[in-house]
């Protein structure tokens, strides 16, 4: 059967639908290459990152809106995480670079407004958001964590921060080839801070993965079924999709009311 090619993905489309265009923003999805339980997939966050750029882009288009999605960018910052095995670190600095490098071809393009749609943790935007708008006063930059767009609580037991229920569900539902069985998977134990202060979550410092977690995931991902996976992510994708169609007809010199 042969796959349809969708306008509004970069990787999948071509110069005679490109050229003709007027895209009116640009989406670039950006996840990490790192252990995820025993279960899950080193990509995990890359699929969730493009799959959920993508479904929602694809529902803003629908309405109209014109956006086209970037291809993912598959590493994260990692720096907690050194000493497992292949787990893929991109330091904020090179991120920054990365970013700005992509700033500036949407900026000779015509292209003035961005949304990173992130799915990792580890990765921050705000402060490079900052410094973006001195050197490209004229690009809107905005960034989204896509796990964070709804309240998880009412479809899952217990989300989880990292390989746990959430995750799993959603890797369930869009890569369940990818995903062991879940007998397989650990239970996702882990240690947190004594100090005061950080437990409470005013205080923050980079957590050291393995004197952390045994099987490097956070949370217990055993509760996690395709169907809740659905649910979560058409939920999310529907309101990133909202977004986007706002976005779409917004002047970045008119945002405040």
């Amino acid at each position: 059967m042969k796959k349809e090619i969708r306008p509004y993905v970069l990787a999948e489309t071509n110069w005679k639908q490109v050229k003709d265009e007027d895209y009116s923003f640009a989406v670039l999805p950006w996840g990490a290459t790192e252990a995820h339980n025993y279960h899950l997939p080193y990509a995990t966050d890359n699929f969730l990152a493009e799959e959920a750029a993508i479904a929602a882009a694809g529902k803003a288009w629908e309405k109209n809106a014109r956006p086209i999605v970037l291809p993912t960018i598959p590493f994260g910052v990692n720096t907690g995480q050194m000493e497992v095995k292949l787990c893929m670190n991109m330091n904020p600095s090179t991120q920054y670079a990365v970013l700005k490098d992509v700033v500036q071809v949407l900026d000779k393009h015509g292209i003035d407004k961005l949304v990173l749609v992130n799915a990792h943790g580890g990765n921050n935007f705000k402060q490079m958001i900052r410094e973006l708008s001195l050197e490209y006063p004229g690009i809107f930059v905005c960034s989204l964590n896509w796990w964070q767009v709804t309240d998880a609580e009412p479809y899952f037991k217990e989300p989880g921060d990292h390989a746990g229920e959430l995750e799993t569900a959603a890797m369930m539902h869009l890569e369940p080839e990818l995903v062991l069985p879940l007998e397989e998977a650990g239970d996702g134990s882990a240690k947190g801070f004594k100090l005061k202060g950080l437990k409470d979550g005013w205080v923050s410092a980079q957590r050291e993965w393995t004197k952390v977690t045994k099987d490097t995931g956070v949370g217990n991902p055993k509760a996690a079924t395709p169907e809740k996976g659905r649910k979560f992510f058409e939920a999310s994708t529907s309101l990133i999709a909202e977004f986007f169609e706002e976005l779409h007809a917004a002047d970045i010199k008119n945002l405040y009311e």
